[in-house]
């Protein structure tokens, strides 16, 4: 590609591409035909290979894509924490949260596409983990954690998240039961 900008009809192809691709493998698995992809976009197969020639090339930009938002996200998170380190817990909770409820296309997402993708899955664990470090680290500083919890406690929680498959009542159950875990200072069982 050239550095000018997209025409707006390629910009909503590719968008379109993007939003296919991940419901087909979630859906699909990741062996889904590119004829399928661009059927479930509503372009031709020609524009598909334009933007991506391959099935990982497709697969790595939702993965980039989902990378750029969970990261700003736990970057945001971080910096509230530091200027507010009494907040820590509750951007932990957060974290849970939306992992748990806000993000279950994500997650089905990672587990159809992960063979595929493993490079940079493993690159956004790794960024995610290093935020979840300092949210511990900043949550002990302010008291706000039982002293024995660490970060691999929390990713633990994280890795046993209930599936998408399960009611969210029962999923903003496990949050609840979740915060408890972690602290003594739990508050009311609904939060």
């Amino acid at each position: 590609m050239t550095g000018r900008p997209q025409r707006a009809d390629a910009l909503r192809n590719r968008q379109a591409i993007v939003s296919a691709a991940r419901e087909l493998v979630i859906s699909r698995g990741p062996g889904v035909g590119m004829d399928q992809l661009a059927a479930a976009a509503g372009v031709a197969v020609g524009t598909l290979y334009r933007h991506f020639p391959t099935k990982k090339d497709l697969i790595d930009a939702i993965v980039d894509e989902l990378s750029s938002t969970i990261g700003e996200s736990l970057e945001a998170a971080l910096a509230r924490a530091e200027a507010d380190p009494g907040s820590a817990l509750a951007e932990l909770i957060a974290l849970l949260r939306s992992v748990v409820i806000d993000m279950s296309q994500e997650r089905l997402f990672r587990f159809a596409a992960g063979e595929i993708a493993e490079a940079p899955f493993r690159e956004l664990h790794e960024r995610g983990r290093a935020a979840v470090d300092r949210l511990v680290a900043l949550a002990h500083r302010a008291d706000a954690l039982y002293p024995d919890i660490t970060s691999d406690d929390v990713i633990l929680l994280l890795a046993t998240a209930p599936a998408e498959d399960i009611e969210e009542p029962q999923r903003l159950r496990w949050l609840a039961l979740a915060r408890r875990a972690l602290t003594p200072d739990s508050g009311p069982a609904g939060d």
